[in-house]
């Protein structure tokens, strides 16, 4: 029979005498195509072009050679879309959040956020948006929660628990603050990837033409704009048919029209078919004891550290306990999952429930800390922020506001 994750359990494996290393999350994944079918794995650039992240693993202790292996979705990547997970549902989980409202700049393209939310700032509790905010009329870092926030570590965590307890989860550098100030690093305790087992191929390029009803074509150069293509015109200048000496900015192909070839540098790979692709996460309990209120109240931490699993447990189910998207082509859905307790002696399985059953160990450890006196305060609070004068000046100068 599997083990039940409950909260005594939680409580028992974080605590600072416990030998239990964490827990394995495991997943057979399939793509909506089918076994088999192709899945677009995660493109990054490089100076011969965009590539996929590739390696060679053991699937198998028994196995005579490691396979070769491409990562769909790395380990940054999934903690995004964890904390985008908690973002979405941040009013019925309770985590706290600091946004940046961006809404008295009205003119900012559209694609850009009005609002840039702590669980999606890039460094996390050690961020240049959070370090360059106002609170109020006041620099934030000058205000208590700022200097509470910034002058944390893991050794002393209350104000990440109140305010970034996903820091605590999946990591966080202060590396922006100068050499002379706060410099402190803590280790992600959850671990997360997907990875395509097998690929039939990794060379196959997105070979295509960018086609024109109208197939425009003349021989004259442009005058653009980069900064706003809705303004061009057509030169007295000829273009130079063979490129030997023609710049970007002046082909239509620079604004949308005409013929455009796919360039080699420029055909990114092509969809994957696997034999199989997987999911793994872990969470290590060992990492998590570094974690500490700092006052040397053990029940307290414990009960710190297992609201950081739950936070992460359901966070799990939110991002990918149902069909999800990863980028177009990229949809994939959960076929089978096995959960493990990594015990001190042993390893047992375990079952950590549906979203339902993370939502309610969640809260029911979120109780259990608020009553061992860990810090709390900013759990189910959202603090809006506004940009400091040198920051909003940056993105009107980024972003500048532009005629008709």
């Amino acid at each position: 029979m599997a083990r039940e994750i409950d909260l005594d359990a939680l409580i028992r494996g974080c605590a600072d005498s416990a030998t239990d290393s964490g827990i394995r999350l495991h997943t057979e994944l399939e793509p909506l195509n089918g076994r088999g079918g192709p899945v677009k794995p995660a493109v990054y650039a490089s100076n011969s072009g965009p590539r996929f992240q590739e390696d060679r693993r053991w699937a198998s202790v028994d196995d005579t050679e490691p396979t070769h292996i491409i990562v769909i979705d790395n380990m940054p990547s999934q903690t995004n879309r964890l904390e985008d997970a908690l973002r979405r549902e941040r009013e019925s989980v309770g985590v706290p959040e600091l946004v940046l409202d961006l809404s008295d700049l009205p003119h900012l393209p559209s694609h850009l956020p009005r609002r840039i939310s702590s669980l999606q700032f890039p460094h996390r509790n050690a961020d240049a948006y959070l370090r360059d905010a106002m609170l109020g009329e006041e620099n934030f870092l000058a205000t208590d929660i700022g200097k509470d926030i910034f002058g944390a570590t893991a050794q002393t965590c209350g104000p990440l628990m109140a305010w970034f307890p996903q820091s605590l989860l999946f990591g966080f550098w202060q590396s922006h603050l100068g050499k002379k100030r706060s410099n402190t690093k803590h280790a992600r305790s959850w671990v997360s990837e997907i990875v395509g087992w097998q690929p039939a191929a990794a060379e196959t390029r997105t070979h295509g033409m960018k086609g024109d009803p109208l197939n425009l074509n003349i021989d004259s150069k442009l005058r653009i704009d980069p900064n706003d293509q809705t303004k061009w015109d057509i030169t007295t200048e000829a273009r130079n048919r063979d490129r030997s000496d023609e710049g970007k900015g002046t082909r239509l192909s620079e604004i949308g029209h005409g013929q455009a070839l796919f360039r080699e540098m420029e055909q990114a790979p092509a969809a994957v078919s696997f034999m199989r692709i997987t999911q793994q996460a872990t969470v290590s309990f060992a990492q998590l004891r570094r974690v500490s209120l700092g006052d040397d109240r053990p029940s307290a931490d414990a009960a710190a550290r297992a609201l950081l699993v739950a936070l992460g447990l359901h966070a799990h189910n939110l991002a990918f306990g149902r069909g999800f998207a990863l980028r177009s082509g990229a949809e994939l859905e959960p076929r089978k999952t096995t959960a493990t307790w990594l015990g001190g002696g042993s390893d047992e399985s375990c079952e950590t429930g549906d979203g339902l059953a993370t939502a309610n160990l969640l809260q029911e450890a979120r109780t259990h800390a608020a009553s061992e006196g860990v810090p709390l305060d900013g759990w189910s609070r959202q603090v809006i922020l506004k940009p400091k004068p040198q920051l909003r000046k940056t993105i009107l100068e980024t972003w500048p506001e532009l005629d008709g």
